[in-house]
């Protein structure tokens, strides 16, 4: 129950912070509402549980073994994150309702996560800070997607009413144009730390 309680207070402090989940699920809740954002918010919330879990049951011990797959992927979730960014900076009030602009669906938010470095880092911070090779790892990993599973409804889902919340406060295109650019500004950001190590890596 104590290590089951430390890893609801880590869930809960991951979970909440900003990051590109969050960013996208606040722009979704601005520019499409809670309703039609729900099923990217039932992405998020069952799809990086089931992360934890396949990175606790394995997938991380394969990326150790073979890095390059790891490094396609995370040149690959940047690239995906930046695109993200200027959709969002170019949405505009005319076309929040068209076809240009649609929420993300349950399936594109689930496998989103593997494209998120915030996601990577917690699920692999996770699985290496509370699991022990001395009693049943399956256990311990599943009691931890249990806790993101519990905590992320509450704490992703804030983020989604709190960007529904701000339409009746951004009510000029003018004021709504603004808050996408600075999500997809933020958005830029979370990814920021991973485009330096990248740049460190290959190119300094």
């Amino acid at each position: 129950m104590e290590l089951f309680l430390a890893i609801l207070l880590f869930a809960v402090s991951t979970s909440i912070t900003p990051g590109p989940n969050n960013i996208m699920i606040m722009a979704s809740g601005l520019n499409h509402g809670v309703k039609s954002s729900l099923p990217h918010l039932l992405g998020i919330c069952f799809g990086f549980p089931v992360m934890v879990i396949l990175v606790g049951l394995g997938i991380g011990v394969f990326f150790e073994m073979y890095p390059l797959f790891h490094e396609i992927i995370k040149i690959f979730g940047v690239i995906y994150l930046l695109y993200l960014s200027w959709l969002i900076a170019l949405s505009s009030p005319t076309s929040l309702d068209g076809k240009l602009s649609k929420p993300f669906s349950f399936v594109q938010a689930a496998l989103f996560q593997w494209v998120n470095p915030k996601a990577w880092v917690m699920a692999v911070g996770a699985v290496s800070a509370y699991t022990s090779l001395s009693t049943d790892v399956f256990n311990q990993v599943i009691y931890i997607a249990l806790a993101f599973f519990v905590v992320s409804f509450p704490c992703v889902g804030v983020w989604l009413v709190f960007g529904s919340g701000l339409k009746k406060y951004l009510k000029s295109p003018k004021h709504q144009k603004t808050f996408n650019v600075a999500m997809a500004l933020l958005l830029i950001g979370s990814v920021l730390p991973v485009l330096k190590e990248l740049f460190d890596q290959y190119v300094a």
